[in-house]
């Protein structure tokens, strides 16, 4: 089963009698809160997901930015969304599904059958399909998850990996060889990691490219489907959208939820510069 859906897959899912749950995770660095767009317009029925809050915790700077929620938050938040024992849930963004991969990241490792609407609420407005407005809040749910975490590296396992596998640093280019870092107090990359950004895989609709196009462009740097394979980026987020990509076709990567933010500001880690692995 693919990990997608398309806006008029999800429109017949939510037309049939399936438990379905909709969840919108409208976030970006510069946006962080996206209720406000949420409540100009989503996927009727759809329930706000607040990232910063719900899909992470907040801790100490060598943590990174956006720490993993534990099981029992992760719970917590879906009950809260209305999700129930058995439902479907699909996940939307509107920003190339980097937010909404989060969601997905988490809750595939906690046993939910969960996709993300290809192309967002870009898609489903482009399709002609109804909005609303409101603010959903419903009943509470009884999902009970199972353990998240297996698919997360410690800072020292994301150090060491290079050594077994590829290490993907999915951030910009420029973030990659340390020409600038807007967000953290160093700039550079993991000695190692090789630089593939997330938005190679994604048409200009914010799309998943074809499968074939993916692989060849993972083969390109050494990736096929015997690599160990990790992802990080600046804190957690966009590295699950590559996590989500390499799934879809086949290659299972683990994701260093610490990312950039936990490594620099880490004491004593070190840094590589320039468009080599260093």
């Amino acid at each position: 089963m693919s990990n997608f859906v398309s806006a008029a897959e999800l429109n017949d899912l939510l037309a049939s009698d399936a438990p379905v749950r909709v969840l919108d995770v409208r976030w970006r660095l510069d946006r962080p809160d996206g209720h406000p767009e949420y409540l100009g317009g989503h996927v009727p029925g759809a329930v706000f997901v607040p990232l910063d809050r719900e899909l992470a915790t907040h801790g100490e700077p060598s943590e990174g930015r956006h720490p993993l929620p534990s099981t029992v938050q992760l719970q917590a938040a879906a009950r809260r969304w209305g999700v129930n024992h058995g439902d479907a849930v699909v996940v939307y963004d509107d920003f190339q599904g980097i937010a909404a991969a989060r969601a997905w990241w988490l809750l595939r490792q906690g046993g939910v059958d969960v996709r993300l609407l290809d192309g967002g609420i870009r898609a489903w407005v482009a399709a002609g399909l109804e909005v609303a407005t409101d603010d959903v809040l419903p009943e509470l749910g009884d999902v009970a998850l199972t353990e998240i975490g297996a698919e997360a590296l410690t800072i020292d396992e994301a150090a060491a990996f290079p050594a077994s596998g590829v290490l993907l640093d999915v951030r910009a280019p420029e973030r990659y060889r340390g020409e600038t870092e807007p967000y953290d107090p160093v700039a550079g990359h993991i000695p190692g990691a090789i630089n593939l950004p997330t938005g190679r895989h994604l048409d200009d609709e914010g799309r998943m490219l074809d499968r074939t196009t993916v692989l060849k462009t993972l083969e390109s740097i050494g990736i096929d489907a015997g690599t160990s394979v990790a992802a990080y980026c600046g804190s957690g987020v966009t590295a699950a959208h590559t996590a989500l990509v390499l799934d879809e076709v086949g290659i299972a990567a683990k994701v260093f939820a610490g990312s950039w933010s936990q490594w620099s500001n880490t004491p004593g880690r070190p840094v590589a510069t320039g468009d080599q692995p260093g």
